[in-house]
């Protein structure tokens, strides 16, 4: 205690010098306005320096955690990218490959091509018209395809134009079909519901397949050449009686945007319909008598 009233002692006038500065320092900025406004404007500069210093230091911290989130989110957005532009290329390509072999395998039935001018696929009975007809080899009973499969037969012909009975006609469309590679055949028939999808009845119980197989046109027909497609297999049922499957098919065919077909005009289906025909008036003869 005797130390520290000596040291306040020896030193007591640097003491009252430090309180008198003070003192007028208060009343200095307290009762002048103009240097008040002054050391308020320093101190604010400095003021607004230093958190101008701690802003940009924040900043620099959290644009970094930033950039770093960013880098990872551009790089699972360049994945997810990159995986959309490849499944997109294979869908494309395998659409593009399947309508190309169809139109290659429907090439060698000397096709007659043709435009759609009215069709609908609302009605139990649906009716198309396309704008090729007699003039340009178009008959009655021939078959109707596209690129991505079966349409239907030609009903009537007139000089420029005919009428087709499509798969979507569920009163008059019967057509031969067979599961492909396998040799088991039934028949198409479309009844009214989904205009994408259609049942091939009569299939034998014994026949060997599995969903996702191929079904195609049989052949056993004077109208379609075997091998034009018609669907993939969906489901399968077993039939009222139980002696055979029924089978829901996929239509490879669109009907709702249909806009370019070709009529099937091979002189051999056309000869052995013929040929079925004379077979159907002998029997009708023989029966007579």
């Amino acid at each position: 205690m005797r130390n520290l009233l000596d040291f306040l002692k020896t030193y007591h006038h640097w003491f009252i010098f430090i309180f008198l500065e003070i003192a007028s320092g208060v009343l200095l900025f307290q009762y002048n306005s103009y240097h008040g406004s002054v050391w308020f404007s320093s101190s604010n500069v400095v003021v607004g320096k230093v958190y101008e210093w701690e802003s940009d230091l924040l900043a620099f911290m959290t644009y970094g955690k930033a950039n770093e989130a960013l880098t990872l989110r551009n790089y699972y957005l360049e994945r997810q990218n990159d995986q959309l532009r490849r499944l997109y290329k294979e869908a494309t390509k395998d659409t593009t490959d399947l309508e190309r072999k169809e139109l290659a395998f429907l090439n060698q039935f000397n096709p007659i091509p043709a435009k759609v001018v009215d069709n609908s696929v609302s009605k139990l009975d649906n009716l198309i018209t396309i704008d090729k007809g007699r003039a340009d080899g178009v008959e009655t009973d021939m078959g109707v395809a596209c690129g991505n499969g079966v349409v239907g037969v030609v009903s009537l012909v007139s000089d420029h134009y005919a009428v087709v009975v499509p798969v979507l006609n569920a009163g008059a469309s019967s057509i031969s079909c067979a599961i492909r590679n396998t040799g088991y055949f039934g028949y198409l028939h479309w009844y009214g519901e989904d205009p994408a999808v259609a049942y091939v009845e009569d299939v034998p119980r014994h026949a060997k397949f599995k969903l996702g197989d191929w079904v195609v046109t049989s052949g056993y027909s004077s109208i379609f050449p075997s091998g034009v497609l018609v669907g993939k297999i969906e489901q399968a049922y077993n039939s009222r009686d139980g002696l055979s499957f029924k089978l829901k098919v996929r239509l490879s065919t669109d009907f709702s945007c249909l806009r370019d077909v070709c009529v099937i005009s091979d002189k051999c289906i056309a000869e052995r319909a013929a040929l079925l025909q004379a077979a159907r008036d002998s029997i009708n003869v023989v029966n007579r008598e």
